[in-house]
């Protein structure tokens, strides 16, 4: 996959650049940006065809899901707490099949190019590298970085000489010991519901994910945009 930059204005980060074009999401006052969501949600759809292709598009039924979306990333506390969201916790990000999930969490982050980025990690390659390295895998993502871990639910049961290891469920206790002591932060996608998660997961590891994550989810009719 390719791997595209903005620039932005260091003086108002709302301010991008994409080669020659120029995009303003909102307008400074003072020390503070109030954006508009028409002109995010255009950016969005020049940045989604920069890095997903042409025949990228945003759906009108997805307006509200990324107006939710836009207000966390762009830090809105005000705005947020309008729709149930806590800027200082996760986002556990739901959906059936090809909704678009992951493509949100990689797109949004260029809204705020100036802000802190997290590293996108699918769920059922670090249970790969669990296989092949052990516990040394879990113990890698119980650092200070930010992750958003992809397809959370897709991935298998972790197994390492013999021994088997819900190894997702373990790091996401960590990341909440992470999240409690330090503030750091994680990120999921998921086709499962909470229900799933907790068959999948059990009681403990769903109960501290009610406390690192805020639940937004695309709606259960959302088609299959890779098609």
């Amino acid at each position: 996959m390719k791997h595209f930059s903005s620039n932005y204005n260091m003086s108002n980060p709302s301010v991008i650049y994409e080669g020659a074009s120029q995009f303003e999401l909102g307008t400074l006052d003072g020390k503070v940006i109030n954006y508009n969501f028409d002109k995010i949600l255009l950016y969005l759809q020049v940045k989604g065809k920069l890095m997903f292709g042409k025949n990228f598009k945003i759906y009108n039924e997805d307006h509200q899901l990324i107006l939710k979306l836009s207000s966390y990333f762009i830090q809105d506390r005000e705005f947020a707490l309008k729709f149930g969201i806590d800027i200082d916790k996760g986002l556990l990000l739901s959906g059936p099949v090809g909704c678009g999930k992951t493509t949100m969490m990689m797109l949004l982050p260029h809204l705020v190019p100036h802000k802190r980025k997290y590293n996108i990690v699918p769920a059922r390659n670090i249970v790969f590298g669990f296989n092949a390295i052990g516990y040394k895998m879990i113990e890698d993502y119980c650092d200070a970085k930010d992750y958003c871990f992809d397809d959370l639910g897709v991935e298998n049961i972790g197994t390492h000489f013999g021994k088997d290891c819900n190894v997702l469920g373990e790091i996401l206790i960590s990341r909440y010991d992470l999240f409690k002591e330090k503030g750091v932060k994680t990120h999921c996608t998921t086709n499962l519901n909470a229900e799933e998660i907790q068959e999948r997961y059990g009681e403990r590891v769903r109960s501290r994910m009610r406390e690192l994550f805020n639940l937004v989810g695309f709606e259960a009719s959302s088609v299959d945009k890779r098609l």
